[in-house]
């Protein structure tokens, strides 16, 4: 008699699910290496080529999954293409302001900004979606507060790179639910949209000599080739994998870029961090430990598809 117990289909799905997002948080955590290789070269130029090369990645797995059929709708609905080009311009101001702190040696904010963005998203819920706090959630919010305050006052301004990330990240995800396709599809309707005038700049940067897309810098031209599967290939599998998720088990794992994020630009880029910003961190992360806790033991709900 066989006494092995079979594998249950929603047992393969959740595994393959975690798979799929441990493996885009930890290209996500790793990016501030390539972005420092990049770091020469300015940031809306980079930007534009992770937009270009991001274009040929997404079409094919659309091709490969056969889900083409919902972009011929879109297409069709100025409010969908609207909404997109919204959500294209968000996504596209985030990863500006993120590339552009990596080679100004400000990796540190940005890992901030990534730890802030769960928190910014309930307050969101709650000022647009007439969301409720609950107990867990209002102290974790209070302590993020704390923790910004804390930083304000110690730099003299408000730490605006965590917070623009944050607040772009939040609403882009916000408002990308709203748009009536799935993820895969969505984020090739955005990079398409986008496409056009991140190839115009790239050109007019050729034209101007100011380029870095050149056969006489070859080692520039393929890390720029490779902003592409560095942008779109976490994005994917991050959205294969939400799918076959929990909420809970989303919530716990969106923290290991931020701390990858973290580490490196304390231990490999060699940014400061003194005493202040430990003290802030501390608070973020026992904000994040409450705030993650109240998820984890309260929902059952699994992420939209």
């Amino acid at each position: 008699m066989d006494s092995q117990v079979p594998i249950q289909p929603e047992t393969n799905a959740a595994t393959r699910g975690f798979l799929f997002a441990l493996v885009a948080y930890m290209i996500w955590g790793a990016q501030p290496v390539f972005m420092k290789a990049v770091a020469h070269i300015p940031a809306a130029e980079v930007v534009a080529h992770r937009i270009l090369w991001s274009v040929p990645i997404a079409a094919a797995v659309l091709l490969m999954l056969g889900r083409t059929a919902d972009l011929k709708t879109a297409f069709r609905s100025p409010r969908t293409l609207m909404m997109a080009g919204v959500t294209a311009a968000l996504i596209t101001l985030n990863w500006g302001i993120y590339v552009w702190a990596i080679a100004v040696d400000r990796t540190v904010e940005t890992a901030l900004g990534y730890y802030i963005n769960p928190l910014v998203s309930v307050a969101m819920g709650a000022a647009f979606l007439g969301e409720r706090f609950t107990l867990p959630q209002t102290i974790a919010l209070v302590l993020a507060t704390a923790a910004v305050v804390l930083l304000t006052v110690e730099s003299g301004g408000l730490p605006w790179v965590s917070l623009s990330l944050a607040l772009t990240f939040a609403v882009y995800g916000y408002l990308r639910k709203t748009l009536p396709i799935g993820p895969s599809q969505g984020f090739f309707l955005e990079v398409l949209i986008l496409c056009l005038p991140a190839l115009g700049y790239i050109v007019w940067l050729q034209a101007q000599g100011e380029g870095h897309f050149l056969p006489t810098a070859p080692g520039d031209m393929l890390l720029l080739v490779l902003c592409g599967p560095i942008t779109s290939i976490p994005l994917l599998l991050y959205a294969f994998g939400a799918k076959l998720l929990r909420l809970s088990t989303i919530g716990l794992m969106q923290y290991i870029a931020p701390t990858m994020v973290l580490l490196t630009a304390v231990f490999v880029f060699g940014e400061p961090f003194g005493g202040v910003q430990a003290m802030a961190f501390g608070l973020i992360w026992f904000a994040l430990i409450i705030y993650t806790w109240s998820i984890f033991s309260g929902s059952k709900l699994r992420p939209e598809s």
